[in-house]
């Protein structure tokens, strides 16, 4: 009689604990783990079933045998492109470029289910195991050294007579009743490109996830695409009555690898939307402006934006999806963080591929503006348009409005045409006066002086960055402000409320799309419902983050200020962030949810192991796969300055219909 198959697992608590069950936040990036996984298995087809109590991930790929199980599967960071066996790199039948790296996404299931049950056929075989994060935990408590033993999944609920894998996700932590089928097919479709290509259908509750269901393209107005094989995004595009605009950019990045100069193809697009609005959507809670890089058809990056710190208008509209398979090459270490979400930022790699879409931004910015001058400039030429606008603004202003329109209207203009230029600018007029609340303005204007006043106002792009141009001026003189401060060693709370007040000084995203954020407030005083007594030690009951705030997307972020003249050591300084962090993460689970955190430091100086160049970016990689990153003050000031400056010079000669409001008074003729 054969004796009893023994699977076992070494696994570390604290391992499953930070690769396992927090590694994700939500399920369609656990399923998208699965999906990747099936991938590399070769598998053709892949069912994904949804149910109140339940999720079964079905495919039809190689399986694995009692000793696949032990040796592959059940091996925690066992680095399959590391193996000298066939289908290493690529995979045994269709030669597919292999997803996988880590070894470790498997235990993202334990972040969304309590038990993972694994069944699975190949050469004729059936072989099947139960895990229990329970009794995991209870195995790594009492038997340390021992391995962890999977228990046999009984014969009876084993179904698989054909190659492949069936994997079922029970005690689920997360209610799955409110995730439906629409929704997991739009986000699975959003983190790969290979769906629906290549032989490789994915299936949730019976219905097949296709490119459509990313819902991307019917939202574009314009759309630069890069690589031979982008033409099919504008055949996408060409669907929708909003698309107006392609242009094919080359798609090429010079990259030094191993000393030598090589050239990367680059894939993708990046498109603009008619308005920002439709980047919210709400059917799956999802913010769509961002850049999101893909490797190897796979969801890399959420979003590269964030990291390109440019200010303009445009950046609102911006949308794209851009494939760098080089960020992934085997023969070079793996730059992905530990939740396969995002790239360590600081790797050459990465800023190549950042400084290229930076460089395309700027050329599709100059676009987007001759576009957008000329389809304002013809959706103002319509009488309909100037009503619509009429029927937006509240009754009060309306009527201030009418009176402009109304004067309009008596002008002695013979041309219809000239009269619908004089409606643009006084649209564009009203508006300019009404962000600077000097509508009282409009009273002294007559007919003799509207049309002259109208014209000197009446482009809409000098209207647009003439908001701008006195944004960033204040902007400039806030970072000035800044600098003051530190160079006069100002006291450590002066410059907290200052940044506290400003916080776009740390990054241009932070000053839109936040929630209310925190000043010299305990951990706990976020979570008051939550008994962080049960929860926390002494000494995290009693820390307090500088400041701390919560971005719309779900990320947390904590700015931990230090004194300029200090020179820190980069240990104790992990030891100190830790603390906010660990309490941080254990009040989010207690809620239910599992969001990011990233740790911001701004030191004076480099830390005491920096002055080592090879010690600097030892010490830089560690913090990045901790979510923290230290900002020294100068290189914060020059950035910002550096940001906004350079925009103010560039459009500094469009500033002259903000001079012009500022510095005009318009005479009225005196009654007679």
């Amino acid at each position: 009689m054969e004796a009893p198959k023994k699977y076992q697992m070494s696994i570390n608590l604290n391992v499953l604990n930070h690769l396992g069950i927090n590694l994700y936040s939500n399920i369609p990036a656990v399923l998208s783990e699965v999906v990747a996984n099936s991938w590399d298995a070769d598998a053709t087809n892949i069912d994904i079933e949804i149910e109140s109590e339940r999720i079964t991930i079905t495919d039809d790929g190689h399986g694995m045998t009692y000793e696949d199980i032990n040796g592959k599967y059940l091996e925690i960071g066992y680095e399959r492109r590391e193996a000298k066996e066939e289908g290493a790199a690529v995979t045994t039948h269709y030669k597919r470029e292999v997803m996988g790296r880590k070894g470790i996404g498997k235990l993202s299931l334990f972040s969304i289910a309590k038990i993972v049950k694994v069944e699975t056929f190949k050469d004729g075989s059936q072989n099947g195991f139960v895990m229990s994060t329970d009794e995991i935990e209870k195995h790594i408590k009492e038997k340390k050294h021992e391995p962890y033993e999977p228990k046999p999944m009984p014969e009876s609920e084993m179904v698989l007579n054909s190659t492949g894998t069936r994997i079922i996700l029970t005690e689920l932590k997360r209610r799955v009743s409110i995730v439906h089928s629409d929704y997991v097919k739009k986000r699975l479709a959003r983190r790969f490109s290979i769906i629906g290509d290549d032989n490789f259908t994915v299936r949730v509750d019976g219905s097949p996830i296709s490119i459509t269901d990313r819902d991307y393209f019917g939202k574009l107005q314009y759309l630069w695409h890069y690589g031979d094989e982008s033409e099919k995004y504008v055949d996408l595009c060409n669907k929708s009555e909003n698309f107006e605009h392609e242009e094919k950019r080359p798609g090429s990045i010079q990259y030094e690898h191993k000393s030598q100069e090589v050239t990367y193809p680059v894939r993708g697009w990046i498109g603009t939307v008619t308005t920002p609005s439709v980047l919210t959507d709400k059917d799956v809670n999802e913010n769509l402006n961002k850049i999101v890089v893909m490797v190897r058809g796979k969801l890399a990056q959420e979003d590269i934006l964030e990291d390109i710190r440019e200010a303009g208008f445009y950046n609102k509209y911006l949308i794209g999806e851009i494939h760098a398979d080089f960020l992934d090459e085997n023969d070079l270490f793996d730059i992905a963080t530990s939740n396969r979400q995002e790239i360590m930022k600081d790797d050459p790699r990465y800023i190549s591929l950042r400084d290229w879409i930076k460089s395309e931004l700027s050329y599709i910015r100059v676009t987007w503006d001759g576009l957008r001058t000329l389809q304002i400039n013809e959706e103002v030429q319509q009488i309909p348009a100037i009503k619509e606008w009429l029927h937006e603004l509240p009754p009060p202003k309306r009527q201030q409005a009418q009176g402009v329109i109304d004067k309009i209207a008596e002008l002695d203009i013979d041309e219809p045409e000239d009269r619908i230029v004089i409606y643009k600018h006084a649209a564009l007029a009203f508006e300019n006066l009404l962000y600077k609340k000097s509508l009282d303005q409009l009273d002294k204007i007559s007919t003799e002086t509207l049309p002259i006043f109208m014209e000197i106002l009446g482009n809409f792009d000098d209207f647009e960055a003439s908001l701008y141009y006195q944004i960033i001026q204040e902007r400039l003189g806030i970072i000035s402000a800044l600098r003051d401060k530190v160079e006069d060693n100002s006291v450590e709370k002066t410059i907290q409320k200052f940044l506290y007040e400003h916080l776009w000084l740390l990054d241009p995203s932070w000053d839109r799309g936040t929630e209310t954020p925190h000043m010299e407030q305990t951990v706990r005083k976020e979570f008051e419902d939550i008994d962080a007594k049960e929860i926390l030690t002494d000494p995290e009951l009693n820390g307090r983050y500088d400041i701390k705030y919560k971005m719309t997307a779900g990320k947390h972020i904590i700015i931990e200020l230090k004194r300029d003249d200090r020179t820190l050591n980069h240990n104790d300084l992990l030891k100190q962030v830790e603390k906010y962090g660990n309490a941080l993460r254990k009040l989010i689970r207690a809620t239910g949810k599992n969001e990011p955190i990233e740790i911001v430091c701004l030191v004076g100086r480099d830390l005491e192991q920096w002055s080592d160049a090879e010690e600097r970016e030892r010490s830089k990689r560690t913090m990045a796969e901790q979510n923290l990153r230290v900002v020294l003050y100068d290189e914060l000031i020059e950035d910002a300055y550096r940001n906004y400056n350079a925009f103010l010079q560039l459009r500094h000669e469009h500033g002259r219909a903000y001079r012009l409001i500022k510095n005009l008074e318009i005479e009225t003729p005196e009654a007679d």
